[in-house]
């Protein structure tokens, strides 16, 4: 009996060498790769956040957190709340906007006709961003497209380019596909039990959709809100090319310290560790308070 248990004993140890080995092997090659192009220059990000003025040359030489203490300048916290400002309305925008279309497609549309729909939605993104950024310029400047055809109508015409207008309706446009993908996957797994019996217990629709559906839904909404919100706050190509000057947001203030005119590497890293820290405090609460509502 012993002899068994012992034999029992080293099949398991051998399997489970095996499967460490087998799992070790088919992550590797990721875990290789997160570890040059994301963890060591993370970590070569914060140490620069440290050194004051550095330049490219200079020699590194961590001495304190006075970087950090910039940041609390009253200029550059009002950059940091207007990149906020515009990530959180651009979130607003999509979720109104991209949740009554992914509603109809995945509960109203034909099923034969759902896959096509989602991909003629998701069409734009095989685009480069910047050609869509371009796109948007062509039509909001003052010559463009949307004004040749108030001017048509005899309408007023709109000074909307190099504004924070433009700014949103560009990003809202890149990122409304990403909503809308997220939510139709959360609504097309939609249990219509639920539905049928809140509206036979004698609910009403507003009823239905706030206690039965939002809830379901709940993950996907959080999920969808989080990874436009953290794309829009680190989105570059729209601020620069529709904002103009005014619309100076933190992804345009970091590139400054860096390939800019300013060149202060130890102040742009600060900036990107701030960031860097906002979105993993952001995830942080997804994770923890998506899953628990989605238990309730």
């Amino acid at each position: 009996m012993t002899t068994e248990i012992q034999t029992s004993q080293k099949i398991k140890s051998r399997n489970s060498g095996q499967n460490w080995f087998q799992a070790f092997i088919l992550l590797a090659p990721a875990g290789i790769w997160l570890l040059l192009l994301l963890v060591i220059p993370t970590l070569i990000i914060i140490e620069l956040s440290f050194v004051p003025g550095i330049r490219p040359g200079d020699i590194v030489n961590p001495t304190g957190f006075e970087n950090y203490l910039r940041i609390f300048d009253p200029l550059y916290l009002h950059v940091i709340k207007r990149s906020l400002l515009l990530a959180l309305a651009t979130t607003v925008i999509c979720l109104v906007l991209g949740f009554p279309v992914a509603f109809w497609i995945a509960r109203m549309a034909p099923k034969r006709w759902r896959n096509l729909l989602i991909l003629a939605f998701i069409l734009p993104l095989w685009t480069s961003s910047l050609l869509r950024s371009y796109a948007w310029i062509t039509i909001l400047r003052p010559t463009g497209l949307l004004n040749t055809v108030l001017t048509n109508f005899n309408l007023p015409t709109l000074d909307l380019l190099n504004s924070t207008k433009a700014v949103l309706i560009g990003m809202s446009y890149n990122l409304l596909p990403y909503m809308v993908l997220i939510l139709y996957a959360s609504l097309e797994k939609l249990d219509k039990r639920l539905l049928e019996a809140a509206s036979d217990l004698g609910a009403n629709s507003i009823q239905v959709f706030w206690r039965v559906t939002v809830p379901q839904i709940f993950p996907g909404i959080a999920a969808a809100s989080m990874l436009v919100f953290i794309t829009g706050l680190g989105d570059f190509v729209n601020p620069e090319l529709l904002g103009g000057a005014s619309s100076m947001t933190s992804a345009r203030l970091i590139y400054n310290q860096f390939l800019g005119a300013a060149q202060n590497w130890g102040f742009g890293s600060a900036l990107s560790t701030v960031l860097i820290l906002l979105v993993s405090i952001a995830i942080a609460f997804l994770i923890k308070f998506g899953d628990a509502k989605g238990d309730r």
